[in-house]
């Protein structure tokens, strides 16, 4: 093991704590976006395991938006919560029917465009 990997396997954990709520969602969308990416020809099992993932990610989601502390304005959380709901009901038609993971696919990178880093205007 070099120094960089004992480096992140000694303080990857604590590093983690100090990125903004913002990026953490960020990186969490990118992780299983991929996973489902990669599904998309994998086996049942690999398939599996990206939707199950995925769920997880947009039920807390939508758990989050429901929430009266959530601070989003009330229009944009009943999208999210519309978009979360449209997702586990696809999941199940993908488990299913074996529809298309690619609407569950774009519905992440979407997500991922939104939790883009903004981009300052030159003044």
């Amino acid at each position: 093991m070099n120094a960089i990997e004992m480096a992140r396997s000694f303080y990857g954990n604590a590093l983690l704590g100090l990125r903004d709520t913002r990026s953490t969602e960020q990186a969490i969308f990118s992780r299983i976006t991929a996973a489902l990416i990669a599904a998309e020809g994998a086996n049942f099992p690999t398939k599996v395991k990206a939707l199950h993932d995925n769920r997880r990610l947009w039920t807390w989601l939508a758990a989050d938006v429901a929430s009266a502390q959530n601070q989003l304005p009330a229009d944009l959380r009943a999208r999210l919560f519309y978009l979360a709901e449209f997702t586990l009901d696809h999941s199940s038609k993908v488990l299913r029917e074996g529809a298309d993971l690619a609407p569950l696919i774009d519905i992440n990178r979407a997500m991922l465009l939104g939790l883009a880093p903004r981009q300052k205007e030159p003044a």
